[in-house]
C-alpha cells in the first residue's frame, strides 16, 4: 500500500459545502484515496510532500473540450468572427488535414496545457470521424492521456446529417448513418469505458448538435441507445441566437423544451455553453439536473455572451466549467477559464454576481457532478487523490489577504507544485515528468505549418 503526507500548505480547499469548504491541516493518502485532512503527524511510512506557501485544490475538471484544435489557434481568417464564420474559417477549412500525427501532437498539447494549470480530469469533444482516416481518434487520444496520467472522458461525436456549411475551399464535414454511429460508440466503449470508481478513462455518446447534426427523428433512438450501454450524453446547445431562431421557426419551441420533448433532459446528460436561455429553460436544466458546461473564455472570444451559469447555480442546476477548443480559445487552461468566469459575470451583472468560491466550486465538485465522478471533485476522508497544490510563491500573489482565492483572482500562468491523479504524481514542480516540452513545441511548429501549406 503506497502512503502519502501533504503537510504545510496554507490552507485547504476541500470543495464542500458551507463552512466545511476550507480546512487546514495536512492531507494523508492511502492506496490513491484521502484517508485523513487535519492536525497530523506523519507516519514512518509515508512519502512526505512538502506544500509550504502553497493552496491545495481538488484537482480542478474541465467539462468540454475539442483536442483537436489545439494546432488550430489564432487562425488570422476566423480570428475575429462570431462562430459561424469562424466555424467555416478554422475547424471546418482544417479538419481534413488532420493525420494520426497531428492529431496526437494537438491531444499532447491541449493535456499538457490542461494538467499545467492544475486539471486531473478532461472531457474531450471529438466529432471528426472520416472514412479517409487510416487511424482511431479515440485511440490515439486515449493514448496520449495515458501516457501523461490524466482522467478522460472521450466524447465520441459525429453527424448524421450535413450543416450546409461547407464551401468551396475545404471537403465537406464527415457525416455517418445513425446505425454507423451507434455502432461505433457502443464498440468505442467496449473498448476504453471503465465505470468503477477508480477510473481513468470513460466514454460519452456526443452528437454536435440535436439541432442541426441528427435528424428530429432520430433524437429518441440516440438517448435510448445511450442509456441502454449506460453511457452519458453530451452535446452542444444554444450556443448563439441562431440556435434559438432556429429551434422557433423550425420546431416552435426554443431549444431546450423541444429537447424535453424527446427524453433528452437529465442528469446523465449534459450540454456544452447553453448561453441564450429564458428562465423557463433555466429551470428545466435545475430541475432535471441536465448539466451546463460553461465555457466563458471561448463564448466571449466568439462574442456569442454570457451563459447564465450563476441563475442555474442558484437553482441548484449542475454547473461545471469547460476551456472548450483552443481554436476559439488560445488560453485553454483552466486557470485562465476560472479568472475570465470570475471577472465576465461581474462585468455584466454585477459585483454580487459569482464569487471566487463559486467558481472554485463549479470547476471541482460541479465537474464531477456533471461528468458522473461522485469519487473526485471534492478532498474529504474516501475520495480519489485527485489534488492539485497551487505554489504561491510569485510576485502576483504577494499581497494576498485571502491566499486561498488567490489561484482564481490573481490569474496568470499557474505553478503547480505537485499534481496528483489518484494518488500518483503526475505534475512536479511546473513540470511533467517524461514530456520533452521543447519536442513538443518542434513537432506542434511542424504540424502548424504543413496545415497551414
Amino acid at each position: 500500500m503506497t502512503a502519502m503526507l501533504i503537510e504545510n500548505a496554507v490552507g485547504i480547499f476541500t470543495g464542500l459545502p458551507g463552512a466545511a469548504m476550507r480546512a487546514t491541516g495536512a492531507v494523508r493518502i492511502r492506496d490513491g484515496v484521502i484517508a485523513e485532512i487535519g492536525a497530523l503527524e506523519p507516519q514512518p511510512d509515508e512519502q512526505r510532500l512538502d506544500a509550504r506557501g502553497c493552496v491545495i485544490y481538488p484537482g480542478l475538471i474541465s467539462t468540454h473540450h475539442h483536442m483537436f484544435q489545439s494546432v488550430m489557434k489564432g487562425v488570422a481568417a476566423g480570428i475575429n468572427l462570431p462562430l459561424a464564420g469562424w466555424l467555416r474559417a478554422a475547424p471546418y477549412r482544417l479538419w481534413s488535414k488532420l493525420d494520426e500525427e497531428a492529431l496526437a501532437v494537438a491531444a499532447k498539447i491541449a493535456l499538457s496545457e490542461l494538467l499545467l494549470s492544475g486539471t486531473t480530469t478532461a472531457a474531450d469533444h471529438h466529432y471528426l470521424f472520416s472514412d479517409t482516416f487510416r487511424f482511431d481518434p479515440a485511440h490515439v487520444i486515449f493514448e496520449v492521456a495515458r501516457s501523461l496520467g490524466i482522467r478522460l472522458v472521450f466524447c465520441r461525436g459525429g453527424a448524421t446529417k450535413d450543416r450546409h456549411m461547407n464551401a468551396d475551399d475545404f471537403p465537406p464535414l464527415p457525416v455517418e448513418t445513425l446505425d454507423s454511429m451507434l455502432k461505433s460508440v457502443e464498440a468505442c466503449a467496449q473498448r476504453f469505458h471503465d465505470p468503477s470508481p477508480r477510473s481513468l478513462t470513460r466514454v460519452a455518446l456526443a452528437p454536435t448538435t440535436p439541432t442541426w447534426s441528427l435528424d428530429p427523428g432520430e433524437l429518441k433512438e440516440v438517448i435510448a441507445a445511450a442509456r441502454r450501454i449506460k453511457l452519458r450524453l453530451h452535446s452542444h446547445l444554444s450556443e448563439t441566437a441562431d440556435y434559438v431562431d432556429f429551434c422557433l421557426t423550425v420546431h416552435g419551441k426554443r431549444p431546450v423544451e423541444w429537447l424535453a420533448d424527446h427524453d433528452w433532459l437529465g442528469p446523465d446528460i449534459w450540454f456544452a455553453h447553453l448561453v441564450h436561455l429564458d428562465p423557463g429553460e433555466v429551470e428545466m436544466l435545475a430541475s432535471t439536473g441536465t448539466g451546463m458546461a460553461h465555457c466563458p473564455q471561448s463564448n466571449c472570444r466568439l462574442g456569442s455572451g454570457v451563459a447564465p451559469a450563476d441563475h442555474m447555480a442558484r437553482l441548484g442546476g449542475a454547473v461545471s466549467l469547460g476551456v472548450d477548443g483552443a481554436a476559439s480559445n488560445e488560453a485553454a487552461d483552466m486557470i485562465s477559464e476560472m479568472h475570465s468566469c470570475w471577472h465576465t459575470h461581474r462585468a455584466v451583472k454585477g459585483a454580487h454576481a459569482v464569487t471566487a468560491e463559486d467558481v472554485v466550486h463549479w470547476a471541482t465538485a460541479g465537474g464531477a457532478r456533471v461528468l458522473g465522478f461522485p469519487e473526485i471533485g471534492t478532498l474529504a476522508p474516501g475520495q480519489q487523490a485527485d489534488i492539485a497544490i497551487f505554489d504561491l510563491n510569485q510576485p502576483r500573489h504577494f499581497g494576498m489577504h485571502d491566499p486561498m482565492i488567490a489561484p482564481v483572482t490573481c490569474a496568470g500562468s499557474a505553478h503547480v507544485r505537485y499534481l496528483l491523479v489518484g494518488g500518483r504524481i503526475v505534475v512536479e514542480d511546473g513540470a511533467i515528468p517524461g514530456l520533452d516540452i521543447a519536442k513538443l513545441r518542434s513537432d506542434a511548429l511542424r504540424v502548424v505549418e504543413r496545415m497551414a501549406a
